[in-house]
């Protein structure tokens, strides 16, 4: 059994009932480290120090500004005597980025839990270090700001499910190719059709995707929208193997099946 558990779901600007789109899967492995992890990892009941393994996508601040704190918490409170560890998976030159912004964030404090608790990796494929239930990974460059660095991930189960986490992405070949193949996409829906930019999924790009990958399911997240119940309309007319998530929203695999079990 995989667990997908979506600690948050909003975009940069956290619509109303979003947090930050954040991803944890098997209860150790993340999937980015936005601003609001910390209070997205409490609200959820889970201890920052039993995280094991992070995937970084890409440099905007709403996905790895909460690197600093998810190490600051560690530190000096959820693993105090330093007996975690925690790899981190990211492509050339990462760890001089979140270096810095370590220092910058909490100046002569981390630099010494970054050098012996953290383990940064950057091969771009490989199994994924830590307690991550034998995952594989493939990560791979997507269409978005390029000064991001912008890459997304296919990881890959023992049991033979294929998952791939888009990162921020429009529409590009890297992903049109993959989804077909995948059985679970987590894809970002970051704008409505309105705004100029390609840079980002919309409603209508995503749903040719899932048009024309009708074995996929696609877990739409990092959305533009206000929560549902909120009084504004979620996004409308997807196709039915696209699934528009919500903070708390969790997914079991099982069986060859993807069922959604809380929220």
């Amino acid at each position: 059994m995989i667990e997908l558990k979506f600690l948050g779901s909003g975009n940069a600007f956290c619509p109303d009932g979003r947090l930050h789109s954040l991803v944890l899967i098997d209860g150790t492995l993340l999937i980015d480290a936005p601003p609001t992890l910390i209070p997205q990892l409490r609200r959820a009941g889970i201890n920052p120090a039993d995280i094991e393994s992070l995937l970084i996508t890409h440099w905007h601040g709403d996905h790895v500004f909460g690197f600093p704190f998810l190490i600051l918490e560690r530190r000096y409170i959820s693993d105090r005597e330093g007996e975690k560890t925690l790899d981190v998976h990211l492509h050339s030159g990462g760890e001089g980025r979140l270096r810095h912004l370590s220092e910058l964030a909490f100046p002569g404090s981390l630099e010494e839990v970054l050098d012996e608790r953290v383990t940064f990796h950057h091969r771009s494929d490989g199994s994924i270090q830590g307690s991550t239930n034998g995952w594989t990974f493939e990560r791979f460059p997507v269409y978005h700001t390029p000064e991001t660095e912008p890459h997304g991930y296919q990881l890959t189960h023992p049991s033979g499910l294929t998952l791939i986490h888009c990162g921020d992405s429009g529409p590009c070949a890297e992903i049109e190719t993959r989804a077909p193949l995948a059985d679970v996409v987590i894809i970002e829906l970051g704008l409505p059709d309105y705004v100029d930019s390609d840079y980002h999924y919309k409603p209508t790009t995503l749903s040719k995707l899932a048009e024309e990958c009708p074995e996929t399911t696609f877990l739409a997240t990092h959305l533009f929208t206000d929560s549902e119940g909120s009084g504004v309309a979620t996004v409308p007319s997807l196709p039915s193997n696209v699934i528009e998530v919500s903070d708390g929203d969790g997914f079991v695999w099982s069986d060859g099946g993807l069922s959604r079990v809380s929220n």
